[in-house]
């Protein structure tokens, strides 16, 4: 079957292809020097240099795309600060910012399969930059282009030093080390071969138990994405360790191939995604460590995090889904904490960028400080704001891309007014359909906007009530194909 090959186009968080198909040393080449480019068009006046920060994870041959990458932008003018190592990509967003740079290049496809790799695109601020600038970066792509300044320099640097310093100012770092060393918490890390792996031990100077530290391009045969389907290792290792006893707090960390994603699993081996450690972080910041600021959500999060919210008094927004709208809001507004479903999480407190080692951090910290198991918080939370409601989402492959437009168009012709017999309160439209039901449970369908998939989202009085209006979404769906 011949490979289909893609135009280079930015989605919610960069380019991304198939590594030899779309994917290429000649297509990167290309749109890194213009990426580079469009950078100093938008922030040379705040970036105090000419420098582009150039850094990749740990997927097939990530390092010598990376070598070429920077290659063409220092070819063009710039000059570059390349990692001499993989990192997480928080932590280029994190050196960009330092360094006062026109913006980092991370070679990364993040949480999808071992086939992909992909270009993220970060500004000076430390964040991923809007979809204005990467439609810049395409137009470009389009047009003749051509560099007539003298190359500039390339320098070699350690990704982990300025960032691991950084994020130890965040937290109590000998109060979580005197906890581990004392025995009174046991740390577990899932890295899943990705750019997280080491970073515990970098943090926090001592061992913790990390799976699938080595690296491994194919990851195990899935994909490094923080998902209860990948995680069987972990699971089977903290629940062995619990069947032990002793006094020991457990806790497992997930993170995804990049490292700015991230889920958990609580001591009795109980996945816990980020709809529940936002709001136990909420908690945290603001009871424990006083910080102020807005929450910001995603259409998809959890009814949990408002209830927090008001719980404490602070402001809330609702944004669409992508974590580049959160970091948008973060420039302009004072922000406590901002989230989205799909485990990305940043704080005020730090650059506007999801960051899964430092959440980490504030999660081992409300642990030690609490002396409390995850889901012992995660239940006082639900008790103290009178919700315990269930979440979960499926994603369906559809035929093809006429198909997904069939659907689209049924949804905005005949938006339904019930769902399994329950009366549509409210429909929010901001990022596909949020219809709010009479129980107060909601179904949230969206669509992929370069792939036939259609994304379900919904959040129910009970498991069993989820999985009844996922399924009539998919008969939905299914009637229309």
């Amino acid at each position: 079957m011949p490979v289909t090959i893609n135009p280079i186009k930015f989605g919610t968080d960069g380019w991304r292809g198939l590594i030899a198909a779309d994917f290429t040393f000649e297509r990167l080449v290309q749109v890194a020097p213009l990426a580079a480019q469009v950078l100093a068009r938008n922030y040379a006046q705040v970036s105090q240099n000419n420098l582009i920060v150039v850094g990749y994870d740990r997927r097939f041959m990530a390092e010598n795309f990376a070598q070429a990458a920077a290659e063409a932008v220092q070819n063009a003018g710039f000059d570059v600060l390349l990692a001499d190592t993989f990192s997480p990509t928080p932590a280029l967003s994190w050196e960009a910012h330092a360094r006062s740079a026109l913006g980092a290049l991370v070679i990364t496809a993040s949480h999808n399969p071992a086939g992909y790799l992909g270009l993220k695109v970060k500004g000076a601020f430390g964040g991923s930059v809007t979809g204005e600038i990467t439609q810049q970066i395409e137009a470009l792509l389009e047009q003749e282009n051509s560099f007539n300044r003298p190359p500039g320099t390339l320098t070699m640097f350690d990704p982990w030093a300025s960032y691991c310093q950084e994020l130890q100012t965040k937290v109590n770092i000998p109060e979580i080390q005197d906890a581990i060393r004392g025995g009174k918490i046991e740390v577990f890390a899932d890295v899943m071969h990705g750019a997280a792996a080491t970073g515990f031990k970098r943090l926090l100077g001592l061992e913790i138990h990390e799976l699938n530290g080595e690296r491994d391009p194919l990851f195990g045969g899935g994909a490094p994405e923080p998902l209860p389907k990948y995680l069987a290792d972990l699971f089977r290792t903290i629940r062995e360790g619990a069947k032990t006893g002793g006094d020991a707090l457990r806790v497992g960390f997930v993170f995804d191939g990049d490292s700015d994603r991230i889920a958990a699993v609580d001591g009795q081996g109980n996945f816990l995604s980020s709809q529940i450690l936002i709001p136990i972080l909420i908690e945290h910041l603001a009871e424990r460590k006083q910080f102020t600021g807005e929450i910001i959500k995603t259409v998809s999060g959890s009814d949990l995090i408002p209830r927090v919210a008001d719980f404490y008094h602070i402001p809330l927004y609702e944004t669409p889904i992508g974590y580049k709208y959160i970091a948008e809001r973060m420039l302009s507004q004072t922000v406590l904490i901002g989230g989205e479903e799909s485990g990305g999480i940043g704080y005020g407190t730090h650059i506007p960028e999801r960051d899964a080692l430092l959440s980490a951090l504030y999660v081992l910290e409300a642990i030690v400080q609490s002396g409390k198991d995850l889901s012992t918080l995660y239940g006082e939370l639900q008790a103290k704001t009178g919700f315990n409601f269930s979440y979960d989402r499926v994603d369906v492959h559809l035929a093809s891309m006429e198909i997904r437009g069939k659907l689209l168009e049924k949804l905005e012709k005949e938006t339904p007014q019930t769902i399994l017999g329950k009366a549509v309160t409210d429909c929010l439209a901001i990022d596909g359909y949020k219809f709010r039901l009479e129980d107060g449970s909601w179904l949230l369908i969206r669509f992929s906007g370069t792939e036939p998939v259609l994304r379900l989202y919904c959040e129910a009085p009970t498991l069993l009530e989820v999985k009844k209006t996922l399924d009539w979404a998919k008969d939905w769906a299914d009637s229309v194909g």
